[in-house]
């Protein structure tokens, strides 16, 4: 399925951008002949009434066409057409010359039968009609080019259908819910599929209507399949009869029009607008006169008499009517593609479909060069890290620079190592560990690794399967390897650095001798990062002051820590067994945009009464003025955005001097940048009875109104689904916060695939996401949700359980490519979860689902 919606997806682009760019002229040129009748006849008022001031009867049929005959007997007159209201003038098709397709068409005075002027404007419109039809080429050229742009069409109106199609169609606001909210790239998609899901019908009408003009085998197997062909038509205005035999063999008589039209009136009887005689040709014994009633079904609800040329006699007549349904559609295909059919708002409907056109081309084009620019970013972004490598000269040995990351920081400080050696002159091939393996590892004499670990010593996500298979791997192929390794990690973790020092010892049991050290990481260590830089320079016969030079140039800044407003924060779980859970509102007027899965890191504040008790045991005045941090500061200050020391010291600015700042502390975002706001859930942490630091400032001593020095991270590693893709949320507790983000942007997009399973203690105090599900599923923008309560039952269920209780629709989802988010705790739930994928899903599924980067967490 997946497969399937990515081929549709590749059609429905490459037609939207080639043959889309010629449908706009096919469009604009169509809304411009929408009225054109109208129009002219507003430019020619003279024409549309014949002044009568002889005040003379209209002159019939028969005289209409002998007068014009004798003055114009170098044309053969055709047909003649003629109209109920009084003062319409005549209209006659002359015969066209040899070699042409067609004879010139003029309008007549019907009382003088004098040839009146052309019409001011005909000859634009005329030009307009052949640039919308035949694109100006010539006439059998231009018909299967317009043709095949019409298959175009409707390829883009069934693919576009079929992309946008939601889980829950009878939901109209999925369908029709244009979101003025949406900025960039998702206002311009939520234009573009509602646009185009208000104009299907009437691009199916056009593009329909216009393969059956466009190609003309198809028309006129549509046409004899209809009983309305040429051929049909031909055969009719010969007459059966044994006059009609004898007329094979003498010339044709000439056609009585006078005692033809008397049977029209006759056979009619008064009930005619507008009436065209079609005169007999060759060996032809009938006049076909085509009229339309005074009140017609539509423009083109023709009626068909056949009138004998000699006696004027009525031998069959064709009512609109009474055509079988074939038969009427055929003669409706005009009005259909003209929205005439429907009469004024059917018009008025196809005139702005036929404008949309350009719509969809102009939205269509920015989406295609947005996604563009953004891939040219991206690679201009690491060409300007990591910079074409040089030619590789012989003798010379390229070094393999790999990477493992979890949230891009690594693969950072790989493409600022990269370009820091290769502005140094050493060749450097930079792959991501991910797609490698012990034997591409084997093509190599000289490798760096910067390796990051995930949680309490685990690999990144999509590293998991490599480790695994590295580890088990035995053998000593790579004892020409050497190697280096940078190890990142938090040293809040036991298993500090773990996954880099699993795989600094998987590289000794291979063979693989290190040209220095393993070096540590924690937090981005200044100190540890300058010992590889030096490292490199020593292995690699390098000055160090060039390595330091090329990465600071490089060094991406990072956002600064701005003030933001505590608007509100609100006890989500009254009367819950778990500790007390706040939803905490901050406000920055013009704060810059962020993508659903990002995370604040913020800077946490000592509480009042923590720092009041510090200075009484230390006999300080928190007051007095101290210099921190190169500013001047109270001392009360200094010590609310420190860590409080262990040592005593007699002055305050001594112990000022020892002050460390306290450390940022990290949470997922709750809302999205349409809401004009950062929520978070913070969840109240004790220890030893003591509010924590972080979660207890947020939630208990800052007042309201005070300012949270906060700054927004992108989090790669938990990106938003930017399609309509399906995708399931999993987390527990606070982790809604990750999973809200998420499922809010892609309610507005319009993107309904969206399945939620949470958990949380009980129903009665720890539901607090009740109200916004139901708000989703109302609105269509959830198609399943599994919330579980654990402690509602005696035996506790967790999410992982509900997992393993629906696993024949997660092994659906997963092949119709859904994309797993996963926010929440890393004790318990995150394990949990993974256990259960890998058992319903299969350990190799799994891998891949993570190496597809298709499992994506947030988790703490």
């Amino acid at each position: 399925m997946a497969l399937l919606r990515r081929v549709w997806f590749q059609i429905h682009w490459f037609i939207g951008i080639t043959a889309g760019s010629v449908l706009v002229v096919i469009g604009l040129t169509g809304a411009m002949l929408s009225f054109r009748a109208e129009i002219v006849d507003a430019i020619n008022p003279e024409l549309r009434h014949v002044s009568n001031l002889a005040g003379a009867a209209a002159l019939p049929p028969a005289a209409l066409v002998e007068l014009v005959q004798a003055a114009h007997s170098e044309h053969r007159i055709a047909a003649l057409t003629v109209f109920a209201e009084p003062g319409r003038p005549a209209r006659v098709n002359f015969a066209p010359p040899p070699g042409q397709r067609q004879g010139e068409v003029r309008l007549v005075d019907p009382f003088t039968a004098e040839l009146l002027p052309e019409p001011k404007g005909d000859a634009f419109f005329e030009f307009v009609e052949s640039l919308h039809r035949w694109l100006l080429l010539p006439r059998d050229t231009g018909k299967p080019v317009t043709g095949t742009l019409a298959v175009g069409l409707l390829i883009l109106a069934l693919s576009g259908l079929y992309l946008r199609w939601p889980r829950r169609p009878l939901a109209w606001r999925a369908w029709l819910k244009l979101d003025f909210a949406l900025t960039g790239r998702a206002f311009l998609w939520n234009l573009h599929a509602v646009a185009g899901t208000i104009a299907l019908l009437a691009y199916l009408a056009s593009s329909l209507t216009g393969m059956y003009w466009g190609f003309d085998a198809l028309r006129t197997v549509v046409d004899n399949a209809a009983g309305e062909g040429r051929m049909v038509r031909s055969q009719r205005m010969q007459a059966d009869s044994t006059a009609a035999k004898l007329a094979k063999a003498t010339a044709v008589p000439k056609p009585d029009l006078q005692r033809a039209w008397q049977s029209f009136l006759q056979e009619t009887q008064g009930d005619w607008s507008q009436a065209t005689l079609r005169l007999p040709t060759r060996n032809a014994t009938q006049i076909e006169a085509t009229y339309l009633r005074a009140n017609p079904e539509h423009e083109r609800a023709r009626n068909r008499l056949y009138l004998d040329a000699a006696t004027g006699e009525a031998t069959r007549h064709d009512r609109y009517a009474d055509k079988p349904l074939a038969g009427r559609l055929v003669n409706s295909i005009y009005p259909l593609h003209m929205g005439t059919y429907w009469g004024m708002p059917g018009r008025i409907v196809m005139m702005l479909a036929s404008l949309g056109l350009a719509l969809f081309a102009i939205t269509g084009w920015m989406l295609y060069l947005g996604r563009r620019r953004t891939k040219r970013a991206v690679r201009d972004e690491r060409a300007r890290l990591s910079p074409a490598l040089p030619p590789i000269g012989r003798g010379a040995e390229p070094v393999l620079l790999t990477f493992a990351t979890q949230t891009g920081h690594a693969e950072r400080i790989a493409l600022q190592t990269a370009a820091a050696l290769q502005s140094a002159g050493v060749a450097v091939v930079l792959q991501p560990l991910v797609r490698l393996s012990v034997d591409a590892l084997q093509r190599y004499r000289k490798v760096l690794l910067v390796a990051s670990t995930f949680g309490d010593g685990d690999p990144p996500d999509s590293l998991r399967a490599f480790a695994r298979q590295f580890a088990r791997q035995t053998g000593s192929g790579l004892q020409h390897v050497h190697y280096g390794l940078l190890a990142l990690g938090d040293r809040h973790y036991a298993n500090f650095c773990g996954f880099g020092k699993a795989l600094d010892q998987d590289l000794r049991g291979h063979g693989a001798q290190a040209l220095f050290p393993m070096i540590e990481v924690s937090n981005g260590d200044a100190g540890a990062l300058e010992r590889w830089r030096q490292s490199l320079a020593d292995a690699f016969a390098v000055r160090v002051d060039t390595l330091q030079a090329h990465q600071q140039t490089h060094q991406p800044t990072a956002a600064p820590f701005e003030p933001w407003r505590l608007v509100r924060r609100t006890l989500l779980n009254a009367g819950s067994q778990g500790d007390p859970l706040f939803e905490i509102e901050l406000a920055r007027p013009g704060a810059a945009a962020w993508e659903p899965g990002a995370l604040v890191e913020l800077l946490p504040r000592q509480s009042g009464p923590a720092i009041e008790r510090f200075l009484r045991d230390a006999g300080l005045d928190g007051r007095t003025l101290v210099r921190c941090d190169g500013l001047e500061r109270t001392l009360e200050d200094a010590l609310a955005r420190s860590a409080f020391p262990v040592a005593s010291a007699a002055t305050a600015q001594a112990l000022a001097d020892t002050l460390l700042p306290l450390a940022p502390r990290s949470y997922s975002v709750a809302s999205i940048t349409a809401d004009g706001y950062v929520q978070l859930l913070v969840r109240q942490a004790r220890r030893n009875g003591e509010l924590g630091l972080a979660s207890g400032w947020l939630t208990e001593w800052a007042p309201v109104d005070a300012a949270v020095e906060l700054r927004l991270l992108p989090n790669p590693a938990f990106a938003l689904v930017d399609d309509d893709a399906p995708c399931i949320f999993i987390g527990n507790g606070s982790g809604f916060a990750g999973l809200r983000a998420h499922l809010r942007e892609r309610a507005r997009r319009g993107h309904g695939r969206n399945w939620l399973v949470f958990g949380e203690r009980n129903a009665a105090h720890d539901a607090f996401c009740a109200a916004e599900i139901a708000q989703w599923q109302a609105a269509g923008a959830l198609e399943r949700v599994d919330l579980v309560f654990s402690r509602d039952q005696p035996q506790r269920l967790y999410v992982q359980d509900r997992l393993r209780e629906a696993a024949d629709a997660l092994r659906q989802w997963m092949v119709d490519g859904a994309v797993i988010h996963v926010c929440g705790s890393l004790e318990g739930m995150a394990p949990g979860v993974d256990s259960a994928l890998r058992e319903v899903l299969g350990a190799s599924a799994f891998d891949d689902l993570i190496a597809q980067g298709r499992y994506r967490r947030d988790v703490y």
